[in-house]
């Protein structure tokens, strides 16, 4: 096969400068570059960045350059989400930056043609003698001399490119840039599981954010009950420390005792606010090492005056010494607060027998920490236990069906389970596991 010429272009696609079979070696490099990019998406699901460096940092590897950019088309311009290069060229352009395409670039050609570019030296190249901005960056910046551009492709939709570049004029081998154009078209596949995976999660965290809110709609009677007792306190401390300072002579060791408990409660309306504002707010998924029982505590507060103005007796089996667990604490308090929410909403239309809401943890078996939330509301009957958790799927008059299945979504996404069973007696039981650290 010939060898391309300079400022020459390969075919179209991944099939292009086909007709020599790869040799082991090849085949072997290929296919270990492809596993670590799928081994970092498998470590790193969720998170883009360690995906586009690990795709880059390959490809330059698999065609032995020693430069090289990952980009993103975005609207009519593109977004550089990776590059190896010198420190003075990575740094400059931020990945916020939308850069347009000037025309007559390889990176509009590239758009033009959807297939790869090739360029043996960037310097005797039209866009370069034109000054084009990045071409201009490119080749004195990075010292960048001969350049592959190769697409990556969704469905014949242009979503991205790898771009590698050489700092010495040697051009890329047949057999290189069929490789890295193999390369580019699995790796897109791997990029756009992640993406999509990464467009489900930010569903999934609005509609977690949409039911928190909603349930603390639900509780602001009970919330603004909580924080009255202690803004009451705060006067009623702040009167009593001014009469014992306006006494003569002033009793400064009465006066002393009011202004502390007047902090005390003062500090216990701030947590209350805090522990409010870090529930509803709207942010990704943190992780963080955390104690069940402590997160079960918090949650009570939040639900303290629905208990008194419903008649419900709490009862709480916390297990000590349990691990800590790691995951999300919002979102497994969310969890925690919309089953107590449901038992005691079960439990308020009782007429006869006692309103009853046991809460519990325990070590589970599988080294996992158990939760159970048990009611001695109704029950339920067998066709409700069996579309509980089913989107949509309410037994209330104004239910939207939601809460259950994002509760599910949640403890799934920590590795968990969960799951409802009638208890012996009367009433549910919600129960749930999350792996221990």
């Amino acid at each position: 096969m010939k060898r391309l010429h300079q400022n020459q272009k390969t075919g179209r696609g991944p099939k292009a400068a086909r007709g020599r079979v790869p040799t082991h070696s090849e085949l072997q490099e290929h296919r270990a570059a492809i596993s670590k990019v799928l081994r970092v998406v498998a470590c790193s699901p969720h998170d883009l960045q360690p995906i586009l460096d690990t795709i880059l940092d390959n490809a330059t590897r698999l065609c032995r350059a020693n430069l090289g950019i990952l980009f993103l088309f975005e609207g009519t311009g593109v977004r550089l989400v990776a590059r190896k290069g010198p420190s003075r060229y990575v740094q400059l352009f931020h990945q916020a930056d939308v850069i347009p395409i000037a025309p007559g670039t390889p990176i509009a050609r590239l758009v033009r043609d959807r297939s790869p570019v090739h360029i043996a030296d960037l310097r005797t190249d039209q866009s370069y003698l034109q000054r084009a901005p990045l071409v201009v960056t490119t080749v004195e910046l990075a010292c960048a001399r001969t350049v592959l551009l190769v697409p990556m492709l969704k469905d014949d939709e242009l979503i991205g490119a790898i771009g590698v570049f050489r700092s010495q004029v040697r051009p890329f081998s047949n057999k290189e840039i069929e490789l890295i154009t193999d390369f580019a078209a699995q790796a897109t596949i791997a990029l756009e599981i992640t993406r999509s995976e990464q467009q489900y999660r930010d569903a999934q965290i609005a509609l977690a954010h949409a039911n928190r809110v909603a349930t603390m709609e639900q509780l602001t009677a009970s919330i603004a009950h909580e924080i009255k007792q202690p803004l009451t306190g705060a006067v009623t401390h702040g009167g009593a420390g001014l009469r014992w300072l306006t006494k003569q002579p002033p009793e400064i060791e009465e006066a002393r005792q009011s202004v502390e408990h007047l902090i005390k409660d003062v500090n216990r309306i701030r947590d209350i606010i805090d522990r409010i504002h870090s529930f509803v707010k709207k942010d990704a998924r943190r992780t963080e090492t955390f104690d069940i029982n402590e997160a079960i505590l918090e949650v009570l507060t939040f639900v303290h005056g629905e208990v008194i103005k419903n008649g419900v007796n709490v009862q709480t089996h916390l297990a000590e010494h349990l691990p800590r667990i790691q995951g999300d604490r919002v979102q497994v308090q969310q969890v925690v607060l919309n089953l107590i929410i449901n038992a005691i909403q079960a439990m308020s239309g009782l007429i006869e027998g006692k309103r009853e809401l046991h809460i519990s943890t325990a070590n589970s078996a599988s080294e996992a920490v158990r939760v159970g939330v048990r009611d001695s509301g109704p029950g339920l009957n067998a066709a409700n236990l069996q579309r509980l958790f089913e989107a949509f799927y309410t037994t209330k008059p104004n239910g939207m069906g939601m809460g259950l299945s994002i509760c599910r979504s949640i403890i799934e996404d920590h590795g968990g389970r969960l799951w409802v069973s009638g208890h012996e007696s009367q009433g549910a039981l919600f129960q749930f596991t999350i792996p221990a650290k």
